[in-house]
């Protein structure tokens, strides 16, 4: 006989279903296609993760991310990463208040845009290092500290970085290590000629929509912490992690187009976030359990920015789609 947990978890995935279809509609009020980036920033949210959006300018990144938000109830912060940008100008910094009444002066934190539930970071490899990894302690720890004191950022905390591909001078490219704190690498695409024609029409017309907002923070949560009580089976785990060990080239039963193509393969993080995203992949659908289809589409995203390709790799054209593409053709779930 199910548990009384287990029927109200049951219950709390179709609650999240209806939500998701809800969120979709309200979204396409604003934003025309990108229903697949849609899907992924939201099994990113809630797995507790973060996303990088690569796409070009003019595709409505920032609209859509700001859009989610409000959807969403949860408060958004934007931040423009320039090359003057300093860690005080993301985390907070002290200023000095002086009492009228006593004369007296005292230090007093103001909180910078980082103590928001959603903050964009807009071209975060324009700014410098320093910089960059304030932001990504707020990331991993959520929490930031300053003048020796700790302050915890609100919940549910989640962090879209964005990234021009086409402008690479004077950036600070993100190292590996720091790229790894993200969860899903999205590829924001340009629209269908449809779409595209769509977009034209009703950005030029009067924009007149009102959004409803679906969740609060607090259900966001409880969908977070439902995530994490999905059943997975032990078949499961071990397709994710054969999937992630194969793209490291020192592995014994690497293939070769893995030993030519691959300096650095995906570290253990990768099979967590291969599960998680399975998961909520899953109960966004209705489903109570993920299968190995739900694992093969989170491949992309978990994995298209943890594979280190070599020198052979660029001489031959390929890229890290590639050889996803041929590591899922040769691994199969058992």
């Amino acid at each position: 006989m199910p548990s009384k947990e287990t029927g109200s978890d049951i219950a709390a995935v179709e609650n999240l279903n209806r939500a998701y279809e809800s969120i979709k509609n309200e979204i396409g009020k604003v934003i025309i296609g990108q229903e697949s980036v849609i899907e992924q920033l939201l099994i990113s949210l809630l797995s507790s993760g973060h996303c990088l959006l690569v796409g070009v300018p003019g595709l409505a990144k920032t609209l859509l991310i700001s859009t989610l938000a409000r959807v969403l109830n949860l408060k958004f912060s934007r931040i423009q990463f320039t090359p003057d940008l300093m860690p005080s100008d993301i985390t907070g910094t002290e200023i000095i208040e002086e009492d009228h009444s006593t004369g007296g002066r005292s230090f007093r934190y103001v909180k910078g845009p980082v103590f928001a539930n959603i903050i964009l970071a807009d071209e975060i490899n324009r700014t410098p290092p320093k910089t960059q990894a304030a932001l990504l302690q707020a990331m991993q720890e959520h929490e930031v500290t300053a003048a020796g004191e700790t302050y915890k950022l609100d919940e549910p905390f989640f962090v879209l970085a964005t990234q021009n591909p086409i402008e690479q001078e004077g950036t600070y490219p993100l190292p590996e290590a720091q790229l790894d704190r993200f969860m899903f690498n999205v590829f924001v695409d340009y629209p269908s000629g449809v779409e595209e024609h769509q977009i034209v029409k009703s950005t030029t017309a009067v924009l007149d929509y009102q959004l409803e907002k679906i969740l609060s923070p607090e259900d966001i949560i409880g969908f977070q912490n439902l995530v994490r009580r999905v059943p997975v089976s032990d078949h499961l785990i071990q397709y994710a992690v054969e999937l992630v060990r194969i793209t490291r080239p020192t592995e014994s039963d690497a293939p070769d187009f893995v030993k030519n193509w691959v300096n650095w393969g995906a570290g253990p993080r990768a099979s967590q976030y291969l599960i998680l995203a399975a998961k909520t992949k899953a109960i966004l659908q209705g489903r109570p359990t993920p299968g190995p289809e739900d694992v093969r589409f989170a491949a992309y995203p978990v994995m298209r920015h943890r594979i280190v390709t070599s020198f052979n790799a660029e001489a031959d054209g390929v890229d890290t789609t590639e050889i996803i593409n041929r590591i899922l053709d040769r691994v199969k779930p058992s």
